[in-house]
């Protein structure tokens, strides 16, 4: 029987996280692995609420944006059919921009950082990723390609802000080193280099399902 995997690609707004998942989905899409790809906040309405929130449309407490985020990701992850857990266990290959690390990172500027864990808990028992890929890339180099790519900016897409929240991703993956799988990898590099990377730390985990595909 197919085994499914849950991917997630995190990083700074700028860090190339979106473009590298893109990437990686068509290189496993080229040897027959059948991938589907989402993201975190969902196009779903508790999703489209929060980015209202991120853009400034619609003021909310952090405490409001933190428990809405965890609320996203429980339903991102039960719906029937096309929810992550339903699509891991059906055998998919599934890429997510964004998990509960984001959270981890974003909100533990306001907020005490086990309060989050706590908070997502739920969704650690519905299901962890079977790998994390961190792609690191420098505050200043992630902002000047926000900047240079959009004319507008969400709230969290300031300097300091963006360095601390580099901070507390590390912060995370140390407190969470013996139960969660991540690595970081260099994304100061060029976007060819940057995949190259990226694959050769995700083949162990497709290494089955490339097998079995290819027989």
């Amino acid at each position: 029987m197919a085994t499914g995997r849950f991917l997630v690609f995190e990083g700074l707004d700028g860090s190339g996280k979106t473009t590298q998942m893109t990437r990686i989905q068509n290189r496993l899409t080229s040897i027959g692995i059948d991938v589907i790809t989402t993201c975190e906040p969902t196009d779903g309405p508790v999703g489209a609420l929060i980015r209202d929130m991120l853009e400034g449309r619609i003021f909310s407490d952090p405490r409001t944006i933190a428990a809405l985020f965890a609320a996203d990701r429980t339903d991102h992850l039960v719906k029937p059919e096309t929810g992550v857990q339903d699509l891991v266990k059906k055998g998919r290959v599934v890429l997510c921009d964004r998990y509960y690390f984001s959270s981890y990172a974003y909100h533990a500027r306001d907020m005490d950082l086990e309060w989050i864990i706590t908070l997502n808990s739920l969704n650690t028992q519905i299901i962890r990723p079977d790998l994390t890929l961190f792609i690191d890339v420098a505050p200043e180099t992630c902002l000047a390609r926000i900047r240079a790519g959009r004319h507008r900016l969400d709230m969290y897409e300031k300097i300091d802000i963006l360095k601390q929240v580099r901070h507390n991703y590390f912060t995370a993956f140390d407190r969470l080193k013996d139960t969660e799988k991540v690595v970081t990898v260099d994304g100061n590099a060029s976007e060819d280099a940057v995949e190259q990377s990226i694959w050769q730390h995700l083949q162990p985990f497709v290494k089955f399902r490339i097998e079995s595909d290819m027989r």
